[in-house]
């Protein structure tokens, strides 16, 4: 189907002098070196009860400062506001909610989904929330009023894919992005709700995908190891990656992060293995090998370490995977700064808005979230309070608190550090 088309006045052109990585930037595959985890610190202010499965009680621990327990059933997806203190979840039951994340106080129910939840989606100016789900549905919601944060009417149903994998805003204005399992991705106009365009480059599920911080141009990456670099107004690829290029070879994509110059995207796989791509060239420019093979990577994240955004090429990036490990990058020497370490599968990564830019947050299945200092691979807070595996997480806008959801059916807020 020929999708409808609206002029985007919110994705910029591509300036002739954009500056890009540094042409001398060559592949080099770089393997894990001895580095050692950094040894942890026990922290655990409150302990709350369960029941194990011989009748006997578990004493768990639990240093959250705030509950939402309305879901009932797995929790997939968190994002928080970003300029009030508010929370969106969603889940299991086929719901989502906005939530005040101080008080617990739920603000509005996200109905209209007949399957589970697994996207919520705050726009960058807190006006718009969204919420996709594996019925297919996009459904948006506004606030309404201009008083307070706690007025929200729902808005549109979008037409979209089979079953939404990601949504993502525009980081500067009202066009959501969303990926489907279908092998599409769909760009939307909002308030219009008008479609901009549709991405039908993918023959598998896209699994992961997202705007360059610089909000010009759009990444995408499927189940068959295909990654997709689009100009929004497009629908031909700029580029693509395949599993054909033997040095790109990941298995199914599963993260991918782009550099805060949009120079520069890491990629991770179900193989364990990382990626390193050039996104003026279109290249493999380096392979990062210090997760476990077959260990899938879940999460990437670029870290702000000068506190000013990093620019022109490298910078210093996390990556995290199913072994347990994250890892700490320098991308300007392709070299392991430092690796930190969680029980079970890494989940989901954070990291801090300036002057906290130094500090990030790893997620796990191992019930637990860590507080780290980038600079060092040290432990800065340990935070216990689920009774399952943390499935989602988000860090207020101020990098006060995390909140997360579980799938014990819980979402906690935490003391950030």
């Amino acid at each position: 189907m020929e999708p409808e088309r609206a002029e985007n006045e919110n994705v910029e052109e591509v300036e002739e002098d954009d500056q890009y990585i540094n042409e001398e930037e060559v592949y080099l595959e770089v393997e894990e070196d001895g580095d050692h985890p950094m040894e942890e610190d026990e922290f655990g202010e409150g302990e709350g009860e369960g029941e194990g499965e011989g009748g006997e009680d578990i004493v768990y621990e639990d240093n959250s400062i705030q509950h939402f327990p309305n879901h009932g059933k797995s929790v997939f997806a968190v994002a928080t506001h970003p300029r009030a203190p508010l929370a969106a979840s969603g889940g299991e039951d086929d719901l989502g909610y906005i939530w005040d994340y101080t008080t617990g106080e739920e603000i509005v129910k996200l109905t209209g989904h007949t399957d589970s939840v697994s996207s919520v989606a705050f726009s960058a100016d807190g006006e718009r929330i969204a919420s996709g789900g594996m019925d297919g549905k996009v459904r948006v919601w506004r606030r309404r009023g201009k008083e307070d944060f706690k007025t929200w009417e729902f808005l549109t149903e979008l037409q979209g894919p089979d079953e939404v994998t990601f949504l993502k805003w525009h980081p500067k204005g009202s066009v959501l992005l969303a990926g489907g399992n279908d092998g599409t991705v769909w760009l939307w106009q909002l308030p219009s709700g008008n479609t901009m365009q549709v991405f039908a480059g993918h023959a598998a599920s896209v699994t992961c995908g997202d705007f360059t911080p610089d909000g010009k141009r759009i990444i995408t990456a499927d189940e068959d190891g295909h990654l997709m670099f689009w100009d929004p107004r497009n629908p031909t690829p700029v580029f693509k990656l395949t599993p054909s290029d033997a040095r790109f070879d990941l298995g199914t994509i599963t993260s991918v992060a782009v550099n805060h110059a949009s120079t520069l995207a890491v990629v991770g796989g179900a193989s364990g293995g990382v990626r390193v791509i050039s996104l003026s060239k279109g290249d493999v420019v380096g392979a990062l090998g210090g997760h476990k093979e077959d260990d899938s990577v879940e999460a990437i994240i670029f870290v702000d370490l000068a506190g000013a955004g990093q620019v022109g090429t490298g910078g210093v990036c996390v990556t995290a995977a199913t072994d347990g490990k994250a890892c700490i990058w320098d991308l300007s020497t392709m070299r392991l700064r430092a690796t930190m370490e969680h029980d079970d599968a890494i989940t989901a990564l954070l990291n801090f808005p300036h002057p906290k830019s130094h500090l990030i947050v790893s997620a796990s299945a191992d019930k637990s979230l860590k507080t780290w200092d980038a600079r060092t691979g040290t432990l800065v807070r340990e935070h216990k309070g689920h009774h399952g595996p943390v499935l989602a997480a988000a860090l207020s806008y101020e990098g006060q608190v995390v909140v997360t959801g579980g799938d014990d059916g819980v979402c906690l807020v935490f003391a950030a550090e």
